[in-house]
């Protein structure tokens, strides 16, 4: 916007110079030629009177020596009643101009070497026509042109240069502020609330960042509201997990009542970590650091393994691939695992008792993809399910599952879709990136090669 201002008042400036300046320039050099010309008139007069009274030689050369233009005047006077013609003075002008003049009678000029000459005729007592020829000089005409073509382009540089430095300076009064609210902006999409503009600047951008620094406190009143109310909601829990964690002591030992408790600890410790995370001043905004993250392998085979108890007692056949050796992801141990929990809950509570199930883990050049699917009766509407998972819960579901399970992806700058499995019913892909970049083609290309591959085993089998 600064340079904006500058090369406008750049322009325009220079253009009124220029319709100004080269008129005014015309007219001064027209001024000084006709004052030269003025003068050479002024000449000639003085030597008209004495042409009418006497054509003496030595009178004339007198007059026009007392004129002070001898060296540029000369007197062309023709023959007549028995008197020779008489010439004075050097002659510049042609001859058939200065016959011209006499017979016409009125003064011309024409132009010479190094100048111009007026040629004023005048007439003498014996009837005939005398021509008196001044010389004006090129340097006469010219005369105090060239300084006030000067002194011109000196006010017209300087008028330039005073607007110049005037929008500059008008273009930091409104830039500086214009920054300033950019800079509040990216402040608090970092995650800093308290970050605020300074109302300064033009009538608009003081307007603007009063406006900015309403919505500001209005967000951190939001998110205040936000984390009192998760932490509130969060501590109501406590006492019905304190009955369960008491209830499961009586449960005696075994398989079941061990995952149970398992279970309720876990439990536990999550609202804890929601309790915790909600009292903080201000969110987590900054992405994980080096060496941060879990082993999706791991985490994948606890959570089976958790999830296998109950897939036992409703009969349904499971399987894990890709998960007999580490792989490393960007993403918090408890996150993944709170969304495999989700998307494994959803298969145990929207399909029949016998589905069978899988989990598996690829792991392409730039991403880990986890793909949970079933053999249940599949997701008639994906895109709305997706609807639901971004917060538009309908049809008796939060979408609370999908939700943890986009954002988990997203965080990575990932995705999540939701298509057709081997097994014939649904299957989620979750799409982890490893260096925060969009999704290539190779991970998807090499997760459809796979998957032929699985589809052609199924067959033969």
């Amino acid at each position: 916007m600064r340079w904006a201002l500058v090369k406008v008042s750049l322009a325009v400036t220079t253009m009124v110079v220029l319709a100004f300046a080269v008129p005014l320039g015309l007219v001064i050099r027209e001024m000084a030629r006709d004052r030269a010309f003025s003068n050479a008139e002024r000449e000639a007069a003085a030597v008209a009177p004495a042409l009418s009274i006497t054509t003496d030689r030595d009178q004339l050369e007198r007059v026009v020596a007392s004129v002070g233009s001898d060296a540029g005047m000369a007197v062309h006077i023709p023959a007549g009643d028995g008197q020779r013609a008489l010439e004075l003075g050097r002659q510049r002008a042609a001859d058939q101009d200065i016959e011209a003049v006499r017979r016409l009678g009125r003064a011309s000029t024409t132009g010479v070497p190094g100048g111009s000459t007026l040629l004023q005729p005048v007439a003498l007592s014996t009837g005939e026509i005398a021509v008196v020829e001044v010389y004006v000089p090129e340097s006469e005409v010219t005369n105090g042109v060239g300084t006030a073509w000067a002194v011109l382009a000196g006010v017209g540089l300087a008028l330039v240069v005073g607007s110049v430095a005037v929008a500059d300076r008008l273009g930091v009064r409104m830039v500086l502020p214009a920054r300033s609210l950019v800079e509040g902006a990216r402040e608090l999409g970092e995650g800093k609330l308290g970050a605020r503009v300074p109302v300064e600047g033009p009538s608009e951008l003081r307007l603007a960042a009063i406006a900015f620094n309403s919505m500001a406190d209005q967000v951190v009143q939001l998110l205040a509201n936000e984390r009192e109310l998760a932490a509130d909601l969060s501590h109501r829990l406590r006492t019905p997990l304190t009955v369960l964690r008491l209830n499961t002591a009586s449960l005696g030992e075994g398989p079941a009542a061990e995952q149970t408790r398992t279970a309720v600890e876990q439990l536990e410790r999550e609202v804890d970590t929601i309790i915790r995370t909600a009292r903080e001043a201000k969110p987590q905004t900054a992405a994980a650091g080096p060496g941060a993250g879990c082993d999706a392998a791991e985490v994948v085979r606890e959570r089976m393994a958790f999830w296998s108890a109950l897939a036992e007692d409703e009969g349904r056949k499971w399987r894990v691939a890709g998960a007999d050796r580490p792989v490393r992801i960007p993403v918090a141990r408890a996150d993944l695992a709170a969304a495999l929990d989700a998307l494994l809950g959803n298969v145990f509570r929207h399909t029949p008792e016998g589905t069978a199930f899988a989990v598996d883990v690829h792991n392409a050049e730039d991403a880990v993809i986890v793909l949970v699917s079933d053999a249940g009766p599949g997701i008639p509407d994906p895109e709305a399910a997706m609807a639901r998972g971004r917060g538009s819960g309908s049809d008796g579901s939060t979408g609370l599952g999908l939700d943890i399970v986009r954002r988990l992806a997203e965080s990575t700058g990932g995705d999540v879709r939701i298509g057709s499995s081997v097994l014939g019913g649904t299957e989620v892909r979750i799409w982890i990136q490893l260096d925060g970049r969009a999704p290539s083609g190779g991970g998807h290309r090499q997760l459809r090669r796979r998957r032929r591959g699985r589809q052609a085993a199924s067959r033969q089998s």
